[in-house]
């Protein structure tokens, strides 16, 4: 994020890190990705923040967890995976109901941005590095990702208090107008969502949100950030990110055995844009100022929209 958390005490940070071993000299704010905050310690280590309100502690920690043991475990070299505590534990509770804190080691790279167009010979490498990862036995810990929309309730009743003003700050009655406006569309996608088959085939590890934003580039390598949303899934949770043409699928399908399902890509790229509403107008619901993370949610709510009024484009 970009903004600094709100009623977050920093001061929290240099004991927590004791539990990893790590007496840091230098905390650094590090206004990157979207949704976690973080900050660079000493210039080696690498501290991530979640409000645990949301998904909830023992939501999260299995995804660490499972994370981890694909690091170490499976020995994938590609996943930036979190730091086990002395005690063992990959995600530390900073308070008792909010505030939680993973650490992974610094990790040099040039990271894309959501949405980025991939030359051939990149998707190319990151097909062929999702392939090793879907072909690796799940850890224990592996939570299973099942096909539904999180914060469809929530969305669905946007629709119900469509008159009722929105409080929560300068894009509260923006956003309520744009849904108002939008309401036929999304009302049309989610029975188009109820109306599509369930993915079919058998799950395998899946990472969730290998997007450009995501893949950090070291030297020759790829390497993989933000397991939060790792767990079991069919491939085509993460293929739809990915893959572009036939090429792209036939090259999965080369080195898994396995024929992506087109159906099922559509499937999950109309739920990320369900989902990313859905999250979009909690936000706008809720306390928030006119600040660059609200900015850069209302240019990502509007453009969500867009691509759902539109037909989207098949893959193949």
């Amino acid at each position: 994020m970009q903004d600094r958390p709100d009623s977050f005490d920093e001061g929290l940070l240099p004991p927590a890190l004791g539990a990893w071993g790590i007496e840091a000299r230098t905390l650094d704010y590090a206004p990157v990705g979207f949704g976690d905050y973080h900050w660079v310690a000493d210039g080696r280590w690498f501290i991530t923040v979640a409000d645990v309100r949301r998904r909830g502690f023992d939501g999260l920690r299995p995804a660490m967890d499972t994370a981890a043991a694909l690091r170490s475990e499976a020995g994938l070299d590609f996943v930036v995976a979190p730091l086990r505590t002395t005690d063992g534990a990959t995600l530390l509770r900073l308070d008792r109901h909010r505030w939680a804190m993973s650490v992974f080691p610094f990790t040099n790279g040039r990271a894309g941005e959501f949405g980025e167009e991939q030359p051939a010979e990149d998707r190319a490498a990151i097909i062929e590095l999702l392939a090793t990862l879907h072909a690796t036995p799940p850890p224990l810990s592996t939570p299973p990702r099942p096909l539904e929309l999180s914060g469809r309730a929530g969305l669905e009743q946007a629709f119900q208090d469509g008159r009722l003003p929105w409080l929560g700050g300068p894009y509260s009655e923006p956003a309520r107008e744009l849904i108002a406006d939008h309401a036929g569309v999304l009302r049309r996608r989610l029975a188009e969502f109820d109306r599509m088959a369930a993915a079919p085939g058998e799950p395998v590890v899946t990472h969730g949100e290998p997007h450009p934003g995501n893949l950090l580039r070291s030297g020759e390598r790829w390497l993989l950030v933000d397991w939060d949303t790792v767990g079991l899934a069919v491939p085509e949770r993460d293929l739809w990110l990915v893959a572009r043409d036939a090429d792209d699928l036939a090259r999965y399908a080369d080195a898994t055995g396995r024929t992506p399902d087109p159906a099922a890509l559509e499937l999950y790229r109309l739920r990320w844009a369900l989902d990313d509403v859905a999250e979009f107008v909690e936000w706008f619901r809720s306390p928030h100022g006119h600040t660059p993370d609200a900015e850069e949610s209302w240019e990502a709510l509007t453009g969500t929209l867009e691509t759902l009024a539109s037909p989207f484009d098949n893959l193949v």
